[in-house]
């Protein structure tokens, strides 16, 4: 004899958690958005849809006069200059940072406690990628602009410091995230550090090492951008110059550039992750 089916609920089982969590993650955004003054409705004030009309007004039409482009050309070229000669400088200090401070390459931690000064320098290696990564890129920028003066010089360092402390310690936490036997079994055989990473580890994590890398020059093209208003060249500085002019029209023209120069450093960076997969 078969069972009769039986009809399924009509009530979600677990709705009084999900309007709990809910409730409480209201109350407790409630004070950020005080502390923040959040006030969207004034978007919609009658006051303000005159001088919002008009800035906008001001981009149009956009300038395409071929001596203008010739210049944006140049300065979105320098601007990805600047992100990709920032990140290469940032893999200078991420990449020996990472392999003197990952606990999975120590010699000393295959009897199963790390020795006193290797954990010293591993302790002091990873609060130096805290102090690199925690003082923005902008930050930076504007102590190199007075220490080095305007242009991409500052940029590029300001991006290699700050991208430096995110990629130690993103690379420190894919290796460390991984199966460390095969690497541990060549210290033991007696090879050295070094060996063990190129042997055992980069093997093991290359894809979701260059897929972060790669995911970090994207980033970087985009504060090299916003880096440029403080007179670190490239299209930001363009930019601001633009925007202090009042120009709207090559404003415009330049955020169209930007947008553009970001899309394609998306698509090359999806089609290298593809590549990698």
């Amino acid at each position: 004899m078969s069972s009769l089916p039986v009809s399924p609920t009509r009530r979600d089982p677990a709705w009084m958690a999900r309007v709990f969590w809910l409730g409480a993650g209201l109350v407790l955004l409630w004070p950020a958005l005080v502390a923040t003054e959040f006030k969207p409705w004034v978007l919609w004030h009658p006051d303000n849809w005159k001088p919002t009309r008009n800035f906008l007004a001001s981009f149009l039409p956009p300038v395409v006069t071929p001596e203008f482009l010739g210049m944006v050309a140049r300065e979105t070229w320098r601007t990805v200059a600047i992100a990709t000669a920032g990140v290469t400088l940032a893999l200078v200090i991420a990449i020996p940072a990472t392999l003197l401070s990952t606990r999975v390459l120590s010699l000393s931690a295959l009897s199963g406690r790390m020795a006193t000064g290797p954990f010293v320098l591993r302790q002091l290696l990873r609060w130096l990628l805290i102090v690199l990564r925690s003082v923005p890129e902008l930050v930076w920028a504007l102590v190199f602009v007075r220490v080095v003066g305007l242009g991409p010089t500052a940029g590029v360092l300001a991006i290699a410091l700050t991208y430096g402390g995110m990629l130690g310690k993103v690379y420190g936490e894919i290796l460390e995230s991984g199966d460390d036997h095969a690497s541990a079994t060549l210290m033991r055989q007696g090879s050295g550090r070094l060996q063990a990473f190129l042997y055992a580890v980069l093997p093991t994590h290359a894809a979701e090492l260059t897929s972060y890398t790669v995911y970090r020059w994207e980033c970087a093209i985009r504060s090299s951008v916003v880096l440029g208003f403080v007179g670190a060249g490239g299209l930001g500085q363009q930019l601001d110059n633009s925007m202090k002019m009042f120009n709207g029209g090559e404003v415009a023209t330049m955020l169209l550039v930007f947008i553009a120069l970001v899309a394609l450093a998306d698509k090359t960076s999806a089609a290298l992750r593809r590549a990698l997969g």
